[in-house]
């Protein structure tokens, strides 16, 4: 289904405002072949934190020391905790376009951030499919369809899919925008600090103010004003990208002697600025379960937290997992996951079982009771069964698909030239096999396979950290038949999404000079 269709099937139930009422009275139903819902049932609010380059360490629970988040991880204790939350991708905005649409990359074509042919041309062996950077009007947000069902939302923070008034946040379902537009910084001026000189953030923050404390703000505004009616608050920070800039205080806290020692749990947890900015962020999630609480709605919202990729190789240690922001390794692609539902999620659980950014899309709507609209695809599982406690989902893998290049590699990357050339990944139970295009295209495919270099198969239960490549006859783990049967899945499933994966999509660069 596009977005002019969805519009047409949905127009009996459209124009619910932030500042009105519901547009049904109370206990009346409706229903089409586009949704389902009965409006004199509690349908929840939702409040869905995203945290913008968090790494998978990076908070308490998760075992962080150095840096401090208390109330994130209240939150954990008072919900469920995924140990196995997946981005779609390894940066900013193909994964935000994923969740939104609920579909892999290759339906939407935002592959990556900016161009596809990232690093120079004579290093890369293959031309890369052109990436989209804008989020087409035609493909249909979970907001869009939320709203149709009566829910008021808003999208305050980072956007990154194209500016107001064409491709902005308002331009996708939600009712309000702060301060979002195309780029994935806060937008000039001094970046964190007011004045911001961001034309979607009005009006302008006194001097000094900082940005994630008015959006912190503005999040608890908008709370208050829909207390009454059904809301989706999308709030997606801009930290703790960077540029690093921190409240004075907190980074001085953060450069005590106490809180020095506390760096060497962990490598590269040893920057105060990084530090002060997620220190903020925890404090505005404090604020706002306080709000809820005090507005007594923290029974009716359902609360998720979750970052859209691994945290900046330069900032952040995501150890004991390979990789960072932009690799296709765990360190780039898996998340502090949690989600907090009162009398419907156990308190303090854990699930292990692999989750993905698009299975927020189909959650959402089970969760309000809204059926999807006909046609549309979505790529991802509801993740209610496992909320309420079960212990899998009907799928057997989740996928990933990179036709292109981020350069910047280092001693985690493949090579030190690109954090990632064209990769496409699976992962099935605790296994995930990477096959890389370069060479599986050009040096012969199957014919070639044991010695091509193109496939790398890890055990994650044995070997999180991803260094025992069990596709290659040097492991003493050597598993061609695990290699083969994931490789066959993943191509299958890369023909079934039509996500390029040939020479007539990605020909040989004859700019090339190895």
């Amino acid at each position: 289904m596009n977005r002019r269709d969805f519009l047409k099937q949905s127009a009996l139930v459209a124009g619910a405002s932030i500042f009105g009422g519901s547009v049904f009275g109370a206990g009346v139903s409706f229903s089409n072949k586009t949704m389902s819902f009965r409006v004199g049932k509690k349908r929840p609010n939702f409040v869905f934190i995203l945290i913008d380059d968090m790494g998978w360490k990076d908070v308490g629970f998760m075992g962080g020391r150095y840096y401090e988040t208390p109330n994130i991880d209240k939150l954990a204790c008072e919900g469920m905790v995924f140990s196995n939350a997946y981005a779609n991708a390894a940066n900013c905005a193909p994964t935000r376009a994923c969740f939104l649409t609920g579909q892999h990359s290759s339906r939407h074509g935002i592959y990556t951030v900016g161009s596809s042919a990232r690093g120079a041309s004579s290093t890369r062996r293959l031309i890369p499919v052109t990436n989209t950077t804008t989020l087409g009007t035609k493909h249909v947000t979970f907001a869009e369809v939320l709203r149709s069902a009566g829910y008021v939302s808003a999208s305050m923070g980072k956007w990154h899919m194209g500016n107001p008034p064409t491709h902005g946040p308002c331009e996708q379902g939600f009712n309000v925008n702060v301060g979002g537009h195309a780029a994935g910084g806060p937008y000039t001026g001094d970046e964190y600090f007011a004045p911001y000189e961001n034309p979607w953030l009005l009006p302008e923050g006194p001097v000094g103010e900082y940005l994630t404390d008015r959006l912190s703000d503005e999040a608890i505004s908008f709370i208050e004003t829909n207390k009454d009616k059904p809301f989706f608050l999308y709030l997606t920070h801009y930290a703790v990208h960077t540029p690093l800039e921190a409240k004075q205080d907190l980074e001085d806290y953060y450069n005590t002697p106490e809180k020095v020692a506390d760096r060497t749990t962990l490598p590269k947890h040893n920057n105060a600025t990084y530090a002060a900015m997620i220190h903020s962020t925890d404090e505005g999630i404090g604020r706002i379960m306080k709000k809820l609480e005090e507005l007594k709605l923290d029974e009716d919202t359902v609360v998720i937290f979750f970052c859209d990729n691994g945290g900046y190789q330069n900032c952040t240690d995501m150890y004991p997992l390979r990789g960072a922001k932009g690799m296709l390794y765990e360190g780039g692609i898996r998340e502090p996951m949690i989600v907090r539902w009162t009398n419907h999620i156990k308190p303090g659980t854990t699930c292990d079982v692999p989750v993905i950014g698009t299975d927020f899309f189909p959650t959402f709507l089970e969760q309000a009771g809204v059926k999807k609209p006909e046609g549309k695809i979505l790529d991802g599982e509801s993740l209610v069964p496992l909320l309420r406690g079960e212990t899998s989902l009907s799928r057997e893998a989740i996928f990933w698909h990179f036709p292109a290049y981020l350069e910047g590699g280092d001693s985690e990357s493949r090579d030190w030239t690109f954090r990632t050339r064209p990769v496409s990944v699976i992962r099935k139970g605790k296994w995930k096999l990477l096959q890389f295009l370069e060479e599986w295209l050009l040096d012969g495919g199957w014919g070639t396979i044991e010695t091509n270099n193109a496939i790398e198969l890890y055990d994650l239960e044995t070997d999180i950290g991803e260094q025992d490549n069990c596709a290659h006859s040097s492991s003493p783990n050597y598993n061609p038949v695990k290699r083969d049967e994931l490789l066959n899945e993943l191509i299958a499933w890369q023909n079934s999404v039509g996500a390029p994966n040939t020479l007539a999509d990605m020909p040989a660069n004859p700019g090339y000079r190895g």
